[in-house]
Formats: C-alpha cells, sequence, structure tokens
C-alpha cells in the first residue's frame, strides 16, 4: 500500500504541471477492472470518505413539506406521474434523493424508471428515513456529502474523490479509501484490477500499475 500512495502522488504532481485552468478542476480517480463478470458480480455500495468532495444537491421524498430540506410530498406526485419530462428535470436538478420509508411504494412507482437507472433511488444503505425530523435529516445529509457509491455498470469505476485546490495528501486518502473498500467487494481482490488513473476535469489519465 505504501508504494500505491507514492504512486499516486507522482500522478497528482505530474496532473499539476498541466495548464492553469480557470475553475477548480475536479480529481477522479479511474479503477479498470479485468476478469470480472459484471452481470455475476455487481457491486453497487456506499463508503464513506475521509474528506468531502462537494455538497451535495440533496432531495427527500416526505410526507410532509420540510424546511430543512427541498421536499417534494405524495400531493405533487400527481403532475410528476404524468409528465416524463418534469421527471427527468428533478432527476437532473439533484445529486441525491431520500425518502421517507412510509412514501417509498409510490416513489418506486413515480420515480423509478427514471431514477433507477441514474443510480440516484433512495436505498437502505443510505437514503430511507423512518422518523423525520430536524435532527435525523440533519444526521442523513452530512452522511451523504461525506459518502460515494461504488456502483460497477461496466469493466471501469469511475468517481470524483475531490478538488484541484485540495492537498495531494487529502486526495490520496480519498482516492485509498476507495480503493480499499472496491478491492474487498471484488470477488479476487486485487486480481480484477487491471491498473488505476487518475486525472483532472480537462486533462489526460495518469496510469498507475497495481502490484
Amino acid at each position: 500500500m505504501v508504494e500505491m500512495r507514492e504512486e499516486l502522488k507522482k500522478a497528482l504532481i505530474e496532473l499539476r504541471k498541466n495548464k492553469e485552468r480557470k475553475f477548480n478542476e475536479t480529481v477522479d480517480l479511474i479503477v479498470n477492472l479485468q476478469k470480472f463478470d459484471i452481470k455475476r458480480n455487481s457491486i453497487n455500495v456506499f463508503t464513506k470518505l475521509p474528506f468531502k468532495v462537494k455538497e451535495k444537491k440533496i432531495c427527500a421524498f416526505l410526507e410532509s413539506k420540510n424546511d430543512s430540506i427541498d421536499t417534494v410530498t405524495p400531493e405533487q406526485f400527481k403532475k410528476y406521474g404524468t409528465n416524463k419530462a418534469l421527471v427527468k428535470k428533478l432527476v437532473a436538478k439533484y445529486d441525491f434523493f431520500i425518502a421517507q420509508a412510509s412514501v417509498m411504494p409510490k416513489v418506486a412507482t413515480t420515480f423509478g424508471r427514471t431514477l433507477g437507472p441514474t443510480g440516484k433511488m433512495p436505498s437502505p444503505q443510505l437514503g430511507i428515513l423512518m422518523d423525520v425530523n430536524d435532527k435525523a435529516i440533519a444526521e442523513l445529509k452530512e452522511k451523504i456529502n461525506n459518502s460515494v457509491k461504488i456502483r460497477t455498470k461496466e469493466s471501469s469505476v469511475k468517481l470524483a474523490i475531490g478538488k484541484k485546490d485540495m492537498s495531494d495528501e487529502d486526495l490520496i486518502e480519498n482516492m485509498m479509501t476507495i480503493y480499499n473498500t472496491l478491492v474487498k467487494e471484488l470477488p479476487r481482490d486485487r486480481e480484477n484490477i487491471k491498473n488505476v488513473e487518475v486525472k483532472f476535469t480537462m486533462t489526460k489519465p495518469v496510469k498507475i500499475q497495481v502490484r
């Protein structure tokens, strides 16, 4: 693991030599897989990062409106149910959706076809509220903002793990957390990893061979 950290450090040093952009670029980690059957061994897990990547836009499906979070109530479901474009607009607006357990069946019926493929469907892992109160919502929002979803849709996993203005040490900690979580979920551990790539928004990736 020491070698991995050193290689990630070298990759970040190399990436920082690129042309300075007028915005704070996102740092992406790409883990390319091998000897991995996506259909048989699909991965869909959350992991908590040591350092927050960004403040996520979160929307809640709740029985009644709550001032501490953007809310969609069952009374509003009808207008979404008859307007696919409106549903797509809502789903595109937010990074994450949570739901009160009692409204989940209606959420699945009304929004499932759009939320499902995007990976934004409220999940028992990180997105279902049994009790709705300001404290519970605040705690869940904090947990969501410090977590990322590792999901295999193809033979590679690509995740935003930070911003360019973060320190190399913080970026590396986030990358190692994701890498270690993924390794634990893979059927053959590190044997399933072909290589790792790191890139900024506007750069080509720097490839790292995993020994």
